[in-house]
């Protein structure tokens, strides 16, 4: 009998993926506040007296997760230098490397300052230039860039999307790079804000914003509009001159935060007109290789989402969707109806310079509403902050490692290992299959993926003052640990 050696390797295939599902032994891996990343062993069990929390069979995928990320920021490149030269190069391992730590594969740049920059500017600041013979990035070339090119040694492989915080200023309606007010912070006169309401009284505290802007402030002229487009397209080519290459665009971040720093509000009309008439063709034309998405989105008002998404020709438009904070809460509706779309977060939530134990669940929570509702990717914020993390307009934000600036050392904050907890297992190609967020009735969540290599890999946290039972099937088998409290576990068989 003549052996069909091409379906036996097949099945040895399956059988050896097989014995992977169901292997007995899983490295535990957990965290406390006084004590982080410990590991022990634990069993999976042919039975259990307690009700799953969660049950996986390897056969219904949410989504297959793709890349991690963080922003580069100025201030971050300002906390790094603050490091001796070998601690600099411990902390870009640890963020970048394949094999380091958190193995971030993906890059945030903005497109001109955004609110961890050192102060204000953009690549052309000159009012009227519609052809933008003054365009550069200079500025950058002198911060980001080398920055970036850190990382690039640590991972050639780096990715990379971009978004400004605010168009150059002179092409908004108020001519400044805020949108609101503060005389300690900013230079804005308090009467430049009128034309984003004009009286109106729309408020209503359980949406953000509370009030929506009545006008668009990037000024919708064609003129103004195609320079735009343009503008984004040779940010792109000047970044690729210096080595490196921008994969996706998104045309505002946060169009409805109105705040001190750079920032532009947007309604839908405006960015309905201005993504589709003008960017999308002027990007396809000039960097077709260049993805388009939608964001950042970062309301939860869904009447304003959905009307951008209902314009038909949205979808030969953009690409995908990038959400961030109040975005978060709309997250399951808006992919429920837009299936086709794919999912991005785009900015961790960050906190208010507290670095604590409590800051890190919230960012453990996060991730795991994410990614269990459907995002590809995951980028955070700052990566590296120094002292308070306080930024040039006065926020207290945390960061995933914290400089001490009159030493010279770095700490590796609690976020930084809730985020390790996934980051450091949860590769390229892994697929959620199951997940559990947090409630009124159970303090813990919980998530599970199946790796590339076959493997059963289970994420779990417990935010209570007592320890928890956590119990989930995988396939017939049971894993049932008690969980301590306030603990981060990872739980893997690599």
């Amino acid at each position: 009998m003549k052996m069909n050696w091409k379906k036996f390797g097949l099945v040895g295939s399956f059988l050896a993926g097989f014995t992977a599902i169901y292997a007995q032994t899983f490295t535990w891996i957990s965290s406390t506040e006084d004590n982080v990343w410990q590991e022990a062993k634990t069993k999976l069990q042919a039975s259990t007296q307690n009700t799953p929390l969660l049950s996986a069979d390897g056969t219904e995928p949410i989504q297959v997760f793709k890349k991690w990320g963080t922003c580069f920021n100025e201030l971050g490149w300002d906390a790094l230098n603050m490091l001796p030269l070998k601690e600099q190069q411990t902390v870009l391992d640890n963020l970048f490397a394949p094999d380091g730590e958190l193995r971030f594969s993906m890059g945030r740049i903005p497109m001109n300052a955004n609110d961890y920059a050192r102060d204000w500017y953009s690549c052309d600041e000159v009012p009227g230039d519609f052809q933008l013979k003054y365009f550069n990035i200079d500025r950058d070339k002198t911060t980001l860039i080398p920055y970036i090119r850190r990382a690039q040694k640590v991972n050639p492989d780096l990715s990379f999307w971009a978004s400004p915080w605010s168009p150059p200023s002179w092409m908004k309606i108020n001519h400044y790079y805020s949108v609101k007010s503060k005389p300690e912070v900013n230079q804005l006169p308090a009467e430049a804000v009128i034309a984003l309401y004009e009286g109106a009284t729309n408020f209503d505290k359980r949406y953000y914003p509370k009030q929506e802007a009545v006008n668009d402030y990037f000024i919708q002229d064609p003129r103004y509009l195609q320079t735009y487009a343009d503008y984004f397209c040779k940010f792109v080519s000047a970044y690729k001159e210096e080595g490196i290459a921008i994969s996706r665009l998104m045309f505002q971040n946060e169009p409805w935060a109105y705040s001190i720093y750079p920032a532009c509000a947007w309604l839908p009309e405006g960015i309905i007109r201005f993504n589709v008439e003008y960017f999308a063709p002027t990007l396809k034309k000039q960097h077709p290789d260049v993805q388009l998405y939608l964001g950042t989105i970062n309301t939860n008002r869904i009447e304003i989402v959905e009307k951008i998404l209902s314009d038909p020709r949205m979808k030969d438009a953009v690409a995908g969707i990038g959400v961030q904070w109040w975005g978060g809460g709309i997250l399951p509706e808006i992919r429920k109806k837009y299936p086709n779309y794919k999912y991005m977060q785009t900015e961790s939530q960050c906190g208010s310079g507290t670095f604590d134990w409590k800051a890190a669940e919230k960012t453990f929570q996060l991730i795991n509403h994410y990614l269990g509702n459907g995002c590809e990717e995951y980028t955070f914020w700052n990566a590296i902050l120094c002292d308070e993390g306080k930024s040039t307009w006065g926020w207290k934000q945390n960061a995933l490692i914290r400089v001490d600036s009159s030493k010279g050392t770095a700490t590796y904050t609690p976020e930084y290992y809730a985020v390790k907890h996934f980051s450091n297992k949860v590769v390229s190609g892994s697929s959620v299959l199951a997940f559990r967020e947090q409630d009124d009735d159970n303090n813990l969540a919980a998530m599970v993926f199946f790796t590339p290599e076959n493997r059963y890999l289970v994420v779990a946290g417990n935010f209570d003052d007592e320890p928890r039972q956590l119990t989930v099937q995988l396939g017939n088998k049971y894993l049932d640990v008690t969980l301590q409290a306030h603990s981060f576990n990872t739980f893997t068989t690599k």
